[in-house]
Formats: C-alpha cells, sequence, structure tokens
C-alpha cells in the first residue's frame, strides 16, 4: 500500500484537472464547431453552413460525454469485480433485509 508521502506532489491538481477536462472540452468543442461554422459561411457565402459547425461542435461535445462515460463505467466496473467489494454489490432490489445487504 503506498504511504501519504509517497503521492505525487501534485497529485490533487492534477486529478482536480481531471475533473474540469470534460467541462472544458465540451466548451472547446462548441466553439471549435462555430468557428469552422464560421468559415465555412465566408467561405461558401451561405448563412446555414454556421449551422452545420454548430452542429458538429454539439456532435463532438456528446462524443466527449460519451467518452467520459464509458471510461468512468468500466473503471466502477473493474471495481465492482474486485473481491474487497463484493459484500456490497448493489442488488437492485429494495425488499431484501437490512442483515442481508451486509
Amino acid at each position: 500500500m503506498q504511504k501519504k508521502e509517497d503521492d505525487p506532489k501534485f497529485k490533487k491538481i492534477v486529478d482536480a484537472a481531471d475533473g474540469l477536462s470534460l467541462g472544458i472540452s465540451i466548451v472547446v468543442a462548441v466553439l471549435i464547431g462555430v468557428a469552422l461554422g464560421l468559415g465555412l459561411q465566408k467561405l461558401t457565402g451561405a448563412v446555414w453552413t454556421l449551422w452545420i459547425g454548430v452542429l458538429i461542435g454539439l456532435a463532438a461535445a456528446v462524443l466527449n460525454v460519451y467518452k467520459a462515460y464509458a471510461k468512468q463505467k468500466k473503471s466502477l466496473d473493474e471495481l465492482a469485480n474486485d473481491p474487497r467489494y463484493r459484500n456490497y454489490r448493489y442488488s437492485g432490489t429494495e425488499d431484501e433485509d437490512e442483515d442481508d445487504k451486509y
């Protein structure tokens, strides 16, 4: 087991940045899509091409959320299969006794 002093110096900062990265990636994806749409609008002269860029940005943002969800789900599934936590597995039924949970 790793001791507290063995943790990297900036571990808390890196963990906090990892949590913020999803929000930042959503904003950046939409902004890039808008910029792409504006570029297409200037290139073609058609006003509706801006909305193509917006839709591309929104699709990229949704894809980023899905990838983060899949990564988190995989991590939690691995934790659920860990023998140390087998007694705490959620069964999904609410009619079981309190003594049966632990």
